[in-house]
């Protein structure tokens, strides 16, 4: 296969072995036909696709125009599966981005539906496929002014704003490792994620004398396999870059008179071959170079299906949510924290009915007909953390929910909770605390006052936080953020040790969040299924709820783009249920704390997940 793009994304057939070397060759990897494009590509078929003063034009191999877009643009980037190309430039006017598909086979170029104006000057562009197969671009501004799109068939829709590096003329994206890779004029190259969900990072790549290597800042570049080529700012040497770990590192490279352009030189790959846009066209610069591309684990991705409406406070404010279930499913209620506000209860639809401002709530959890002397009432439990107090709500048949007792628990770091039902009747709660300290409270009510007894308590070595309890089986499982998952016994009278159940590793990334069990429908006790949020990589663990605590799959939420919703990330807590509530959930839903809401940026909120859509992702009975 033959793809060349400029300043390309990564290659995986570009995997080769040897030192990193670049020596100079005759110029004719590029034919003549090509040599006054100012920015081009390569194409499957060996075709070339060039931007020139003539406008987008299409080649055969052997030099025949079969197309062209008559327009005058900058900032050629493609993406190539099998023989269709995106192609996306910008009108140098209005620097409206332009999307273009190439059909190589019919040799024909069509527009696509172009992306609004932009608000800022652009100065670099670039392409970036995600793992769902969505395209997405980036534009950066000259003061730093930044954002990704994402495009799918006629949409075209804000992500997200970033502030990135000022002056920066280049930027390009290895898809694989999931990394935006952006050239700072003045000052060197960066690295960040390109995926749009988290709060992301940024490393340095290389820097400009005397900081690193490059002499006078940083110039064009190409994504290799595991790395990056550089021009410097003088366009006088060519650098190469390994990424080792989490550190980038400079690979020998020979240093030799590329003969191009200073300031508005560029570089694109040919398989393995470096091209390099001169002063008398383009130039050829073979390149051995051992590395290996950067893959991202293959996880299912579902789509959510709706979402809450966003927090009224900005920051890390949702946490937690818990489903209350209606005699109408369609009148069900999703309650939802707010750790700088309250609780608030949304409908199936995401609006909001309720809020209850009763302050920093952490975990919430919900059980319903629990038997008081004779009487069945909902409850719902909090923990909140401006007095560590448990905080007792009820709810009635319409789904109003009220405040019923607040009760003091001596901790000093209140964190998470979850409620158990025994089969003997009443409701106890398990309530924690960031020195690992768990306390079990049964829940009472005389009269029309509740109250809480204390049980038992016990101790974790670490910070924990979600846990839940299995009430057909009497066990509790519990988070212990950077270890685990363990178990232990619900039953305050039948206490046992604590036993690993999915350890930090391989299927569970740190920190280990909100948990919850997804009881099949035919109510066997033997029929559970664990959830876990693992948020140090924003995916959801599933496994069987018994032991031995087999692990089915793991998933991701993805953009569920017609319907506007953004994936998840980071995610704290979570709840799920097996009851019909109908439509896309009649087999039930899991609803998701999302710590970043995208498209565009926002308040935190919560998505809606139907269960349908996880049980064939990861083919559950």
């Amino acid at each position: 296969m033959k793809t060349t793009v400029l300043c390309s994304a990564l290659l995986a057939a570009f995997c080769l072995t040897g030192t990193a070397q670049a020596t100079p060759v005759a110029s004719n990897t590029v034919p003549a036909f090509a040599h006054e494009a100012e920015e081009l590509a390569r194409l499957p078929g060996g075709g070339w696709l060039t931007l020139d003063k003539h406008g987008l034009r299409l080649f055969t191999a052997a030099g025949q125009e079969q197309d062209r877009i008559a327009v005058r643009a900058k900032q050629l980037d493609t993406r190539i599966d099998a023989n269709r190309v995106l192609a996306v430039f910008l009108e140098a006017d209005t620097q409206r981005p332009l999307p273009v598909s190439v059909d190589v086979q019919a040799g024909k170029l069509v527009k696509l539906a172009p992306f609004p104006v932009p608000t800022f000057s652009v100065e670099a562009s670039c392409l970036y496929r995600d793992a769902q197969r969505l395209d997405h671009l980036f534009l950066i501004g000259k003061d730093g002014q930044a954002e990704q799109w994402v495009m799918q068939g006629e949409q075209r829709s804000l992500v997200r704003k970033l502030a990135l590096p000022p002056h920066a003329k280049h930027c390009r994206v290895d898809d694989g490792a999931q990394r935006l890779l952006v050239s700072e004029s003045d000052m060197g190259v960066w690295a960040y994620d390109a995926e749009s969900e988290g709060m992301g990072k940024r490393e340095v790549v290389a820097l400009r004398k005397p900081y690193g290597q490059l002499d006078g800042g940083a110039g064009a570049l190409a994504v290799l396999p595991g790395g990056v080529a550089v021009l410097d700012g003088k366009a006088e040497k060519l650098h190469l870059y390994a990424r080792q770990g989490s550190t980038w590192t400079a690979q020998p490279a020979q240093a030799v008179a590329l003969n191009v352009r200073k300031g508005d030189s560029q570089l694109a790959l040919d398989e393995d071959t470096l091209l390099l846009r001169g002063k008398n066209g383009w130039q050829a610069r073979p390149v051995k170079w051992r590395g290996k591309g950067e893959t991202q684990a293959a996880v299912a991705i579902i789509a959510p299906q709706a979402q809450t409406e966003p927090m009224a406070r900005q920051g890390d404010a949702a946490d937690d949510p818990a489903i209350w279930l209606a005699s109408n499913p369609a009148d069900s209620r999703i309650l939802g924290t707010n750790k700088k506000q309250g609780l608030l209860v949304y409908d199936l639809q995401g609006k909001q009915t309720q809020l209850l401002e009763v302050g920093r709530l952490n975990n919430v959890d919900v059980r319903q007909n629990i038997s008081f002397g004779g009487s069945k009432v909902d409850l719902a439990v909090a923990t909140q953390r401006d007095d560590n107090s448990m905080m007792l709500f009820t709810i009635n048949a319409s789904g109003d929910v009220a405040e019923a007792g607040r009760f003091p628990t001596g901790l000093k770091s209140i964190y998470g909770m979850c409620l158990y039902q025994p089969a003997s009747g009443g409701v106890e709660a398990f309530i924690n605390d960031k020195d690992g300290t768990f306390q079990q409270y049964r829940i009472g009510v005389s009269g029309n006052q509740f109250s809480a007894t204390l049980l038992r308590s016990f101790k974790v070595a670490t910070q924990p936080e979600g846990c839940v309890a299995d009430d057909a089986n009497a066990r509790l499982f519990l988070g212990e953020e950077t270890r685990g998952v363990w178990t232990t016994s619900a039953d305050a009278a039948k206490p046992d040790t604590l036993a690993m159940v999915l350890p930090v590793g391989a299927n569970l990334s740190a920190d280990v969040e909100g948990m919850a069990i997804y009881r099949k429908p035919n109510g066997k006790a033997d029929s559970g299924y664990l959830i876990v949020s693992s948020q140090g990589d924003s995916s959801y663990v599933v496994l069987d709820a018994q032991a031995p605590y087999k692990v089915r799959g793991r998933f991701k939420v993805g953009f569920n783009l017609p319907a506007g919703i953004d994936g998840t990330s980071e995610t704290d807590g979570l709840d799920v249920t097996s009851a019909n509530l109908g439509g896309a959930y009649a087999q039930g839903m899991l609803v998701i704390q999302d710590g970043y809401k995208r498209l565009p940026d926002g308040p935190q909120n919560f998505k809606y997940v139907a269960w349908e859509d996880v049980a064939k992702a990861l083919k559950l009975d």
